[in-house]
This record gives C-alpha cells, sequence and structure tokens, in this order.
C-alpha cells in the first residue's frame, strides 16, 4: 500500500479483493451511485469493508445474493430483521463487538434504537435494495 498510514474507515472503505490484495476506495457523495452503477467493479468474489453511523431505521432492505455478510456492533444499538423461509428473524445488538451473521440470499434491514456505529463485511457481488413501504 502507497497511501499513508494510518487510515479511517470514516473516510474510506477497503475492497479485499481475491487475489488477498487490498484496495482503499474513497468515501465521498460519489460512493455510493458509483458502486451501485458498477463503476467500482462488480466484487466477484471480493469483500467490502466500510464503517457506518446510523440515527434512524434504514429506509430499504437489502440483499446479497453472492455471499455472506457479517455486520459488527461497535457502539450504540440496533435490531437486525433478517427475513429467513420460517418468517422474520430479529438479532439484538446491544453491546460493543456483537454481531450478526447474514446468510446470503437473505433480505435483511435494521433497526436502530440508539446511535450506531457498525462495520461491514459484504460479499456485495449483484447486492440488491428495495425501499421500505410507508
Amino acid at each position: 500500500m502507497t497511501r499513508k498510514q494510518p487510515q479511517h474507515l470514516a473516510g474510506s472503505a477497503i475492497r479485499l479483493r481475491n487475489d488477498a490484495s487490498i484496495e482503499l476506495l474513497e468515501m465521498n457523495d460519489t460512493f455510493w451511485p458509483r458502486l451501485m452503477a458498477g463503476e467500482l467493479g462488480d466484487f466477484h468474489h471480493e469483500f467490502l469493508v466500510s464503517l457506518h453511523d446510523f440515527t434512524s431505521d434504514w429506509p430499504s432492505s437489502e440483499v446479497h445474493p453472492k455471499g455472506d455478510e457479517i455486520v459488527i456492533l461497535l457502539s450504540g444499538s440496533a435490531t437486525f430483521q433478517l427475513e429467513m423461509p420460517e418468517g422474520i428473524h430479529e438479532v439484538r445488538l446491544e453491546s460493543p463487538g456483537s454481531y450478526v451473521f447474514v446468510p446470503k440470499g437473505v433480505w435483511h434491514t435494521a433497526k436502530i434504537e440508539h446511535s450506531a456505529r457498525m462495520l461491514f463485511i459484504t460479499a456485495g457481488e449483484n447486492t440488491q435494495h428495495r425501499q421500505h413501504d410507508h
């Protein structure tokens, strides 16, 4: 890596490539639109490591059809809702270090009880989103 050390996940995300190398991706206002448009690659057999802060419930659900996701709570609290074949399965994250394992192909969303900071390790290939009805 040629970038100055240390970095912070508030300003960048990390792509874990399938050859075990790392690429830093700048997090700015264009990051998510560029990612969704495929401008940052297809993430085939790759993972995206990112840090996000939430103050309210997610406005949508998402699914990662090509791989699993791990979400680790760093602060605050949140309840993940996983749409399993037998119904909604809730996983409450209340203490730093607690995590939820989201299997590939499972739609999920999060309800935020208190401001929450979470670390995501996502197999992002073909990720899909759907807005919640209000």
